[in-house]
């Protein structure tokens, strides 16, 4: 991974990127909708198209488009939210959580070669705590800037530029990582160079202004490439 040492700072989301949580997203979505007496009928393809969007209400307007009633009922989205927010919490309690491929060999080269690294994440502490119980690879992170920690969320660029600003020095060469269209909009308002890691990337060919790289998992970077 001779490419690591080509920068100084990396920033790295954590939902889908780092971790295989973004799947129990979706069950608690699916679930939260379930109490209310919905049957939210997407696949895991279809929720991302609309949980990744770059617009922050897709979400909410697609259920709400799906499930009129339910917005009759409930029209205070972050009503709905909490409950779904609970519910993730619960599976997070009993559900199997793994690292996505090539990220623990990643952190550990991170590790060895004392590089800054943190993470930005819309994950509450709470849940990062839980998770990181359960996969203590993870603890080779040794900076977390968690939802309490930013007012807005991607695609607002707040936690990674707190993050450059904690982190980074002036001049550092600086990397981030994510796995969705909204936090590569993020990404995109910072000083660093992206990567997208995503097995099926959505088309934002010309969406963003700045060269976006993209590979299907951590393993597939090449040993030299990021570096050129």
């Amino acid at each position: 991974m001779q490419w690591i040492y080509e920068f100084q700072l990396f920033l790295f989301d954590f939902d889908g990127l780092l971790v295989n949580t973004e799947i129990i997203q979706f069950q608690a979505y699916k679930e939260m909708c379930r109490r209310r007496g919905y049957d939210l009928p997407w696949s895991f393809v279809n929720y991302c198209s609309y949980a990744h969007s770059p617009n922050v209400h897709a979400l909410s307007y697609a259920i709400w488009d799906l499930f009129p009633k339910l917005q009759q009922e409930e029209p205070n989205w972050s009503v709905l939210y909490a409950e779904k927010k609970q519910i993730y919490e619960e599976l997070l309690s009993h559900s199997r959580i793994e690292l996505m491929p090539g990220v623990e060999k990643l952190l550990t080269a991170l590790e060895k070669a004392k590089m800054p690294r943190c993470v930005v994440t819309n994950s509450t502490k709470m849940q990062i705590e839980m998770i990181l119980h359960t996969i203590p690879a993870l603890k080779k992170i040794p900076h977390w800037i968690t939802r309490e920690d930013y007012l807005e969320p991607k695609p607002s660029p707040e936690g990674y530029l707190r993050a450059i600003t904690l982190y980074g020095k002036k001049g550092d060469r600086i990397i981030g990582f994510e796995d969705t269209p909204r936090g590569i909009a993020a990404l995109a308002q910072t000083p660093a160079t992206i990567v997208m890691i995503s097995p099926i990337p959505p088309e934002i060919e010309g969406t963003f202004p700045k060269e976006i790289f993209h590979y299907p998992s951590f393993e597939d970077i090449p040993d030299d490439h990021l570096g050129a």
